[in-house]
């Protein structure tokens, strides 16, 4: 097979069928050949084949954005909120519910972090995909609600399942463990690990989140922070039940800013106390007042569940969800008011449509209806997700670079991205954040004087760490991101006068920043440019 030069999927399919039968065989599927692919290059019985990989590789969007996403749900536990819309069921994490792809990988893992991910490891390596850039990401209620001890020993068991990670050895069944290693030790052995944890999202509430809470998140390694917003509206919070006004956001989304996160809103339209005037003005006001602007949007539709408070009180509030053709317009009117630095994550969530009781939350294709109707309607989204390169990423074609500024939550941002002429194509990234003058005490001194790097990022196929730079596959191990900070730098010392600058890396990014010049100081990779 690997001498029959195979140039695109269709001749491969159809080599495929032509086998079958002729032998009499049942269809390979590309995951048998890829096994079968994998055992005889460790043998030493055939090369390895990038192009042969690339053809077998299945549901190849996973590794188009540079990075491989590693879903972890936590165990269920409460998250001390009463909120009118969220689900509650026994045996899963509050907000979650079985049938959920994440929750089903959770479950048949008995909730153990290191099997989760070494499972999920091996999953995505079957199929293709190269594993050593993981972005991983820890789902599952209200993160800062659980335990201190327990968050630690989760973030502990993440990392030594990736570092123990290798092709000898796959899924080592370890028996759930209490005690591990130091988590500096195991962060310290990831820098250099095959797979290499280079961003952890954890989710929480805006009303958890002050010093204390951020200089422990820094010390698990978190990145980037996914906050539970919901609504911008008082009145439509206070009558959810959701614990907090709409100021616990923007005291959080400041605080999380200046300390270099990444910064996710989760939004929920169709709420009770919103309509659809209400909402589509919410998603304008996320990016007209200073105080939002979130780096991400998760925008999750109030679904009505049976597990939830709302179902039982609908008719006694009058709550009415939208229909599909409503929600799919305002979805619309959300998508037109997205600036380029911003990324939509999601449109939907991903609850099975047999426990939605009614509404327009059930249509799970909203993401690809519209794109349906940006071709028909002649618009585009300029998010980042709808721009990134993903594999239409062409060598000889001209790249420019562009530069957005604006303020945000007292400090001043500058998005610099590599793009194509038009924009729509994005190549690489960066987030560089100028602190105000007057800034609220961080505690951190190594941010003093000092601008962020708040994140970089090059997308297309992964391409793997070692491996030389990338041929025409992909974007990335160009230099595209040495340019970028560079600029960044520049920025830094001649705009703003400041003395040094510092990124908030993930623990297997280190090595990358350190061929920069950058030193490891207080969790943050920092740099003196004066």
């Amino acid at each position: 097979m690997a001498k029959a030069g195979f140039k695109t999927r269709e001749s491969l399919e159809s080599f495929k069928r032509k086998v079958s039968a002729k032998y009499g065989i049942p269809l390979l599927t590309n995951t048998e050949l890829l096994k079968e692919y994998h055992n005889l290059v460790e043998k030493g019985m055939m090369g390895p084949s990038a192009k042969l990989e690339n053809l077998l590789k299945t549901r190849g969007i996973r590794s188009l954005s540079g990075i491989i996403v590693v879903s972890v749900l936590t165990r269920p536990y409460p998250c001390g909120g009463k909120c009118l819309f969220c689900p509650t069921q026994k045996g899963v994490p509050k907000s979650y519910l079985d049938g959920e792809p994440a929750v089903m990988r959770a479950l048949a893992n008995k909730f153990d972090p290191y099997l989760q991910v070494q499972n999920r490891l091996k999953a995505l390596e079957n199929t293709g995909h190269p594993i050593d850039k993981i972005d991983l990401r820890i789902i599952g209620g209200t993160w800062s609600y659980n335990p201190k001890k327990y968050q630690t020993w989760f973030i502990k068991r993440c990392f030594e399942a990736c570092n123990d990670y290798d092709k000898k050895q796959k899924t080592k069944n370890k028996k759930l463990q209490l005690k591990t290693e130091n988590l500096e030790k195991l962060q310290k052995a990831n820098e250099n690990a095959k797979c290499r944890i280079i961003g952890v999202n954890v989710e929480t509430r805006p009303d958890y989140i002050d010093i204390k809470e951020i200089k422990r998140l820094r010390k698990l390694g978190v990145t980037r922070v996914e906050l539970g917003v919901q609504s911008t509206y008082d009145n439509v919070l206070d009558l959810n039940n959701r614990g907090h006004k709409i100021d616990a956001t923007i005291k959080a989304t400041k605080l999380l800013k200046d300390a270099g996160f990444k910064i996710c809103y989760q939004m929920m339209p169709n709420l009770p106390g919103s309509n659809l005037e209400k909402d589509e003005k919410m998603f304008e006001e996320l990016f007209q007042n200073l105080n939002f602007q979130p780096d991400q949007l998760k925008i999750y539709p109030c679904a009505l569940l049976k597990e939830a408070p709302l179902y039982w009180v609908k008719d006694k509030i009058g709550y009415k969800p939208y229909n599909v053709d409503e929600l799919r317009e305002l979805l619309k009117e959300a998508k037109k008011k997205i600036p380029y630095y911003c990324r939509i994550q999601r449109v939907i969530r991903d609850i099975p449509s047999t426990k939605i009781t009614e509404g327009g939350a059930k249509a799970v294709s909203l993401r690809q209806d519209l794109a349906k109707d940006q071709i028909k309607e002649g618009w585009r989204c300029k998010c980042i997700r709808c721009r990134e390169v993903k594999g239409d990423y062409n060598p000889k074609e001209k790249i420019y670079l562009f530069r957005e500024n604006y303020e945000a939550s007292g400090g001043r941002e500058i998005f610099l991205s590599f793009e194509n002429k038009s924009r729509t194509k994005l190549f690489s990234l960066l987030r560089l954040r100028v602190p105000a003058e007057v800034q609220p005490p961080l505690s951190f001194q190594t941010l003093k004087d000092s601008a962020i790097i708040r994140e970089i990022q090059t997308y297309g196929q992964v391409h793997p760490i070692g491996q030389g730079p990338a041929l025409s596959k992909s974007p990335q191990h160009k230099g595209l991101g040495k340019k970028l900070m560079k600029e960044a730098e520049k920025i830094a010392k001649q705009e703003s006068g400041l003395k040094k600058i510092a990124v908030i890396a993930g623990v297997g990014a280190r090595p990358y920043f350190r061929k920069l010049g950058y030193q490891l100081k207080d969790t943050y990779m920092v740099k003196r440019i004066i």
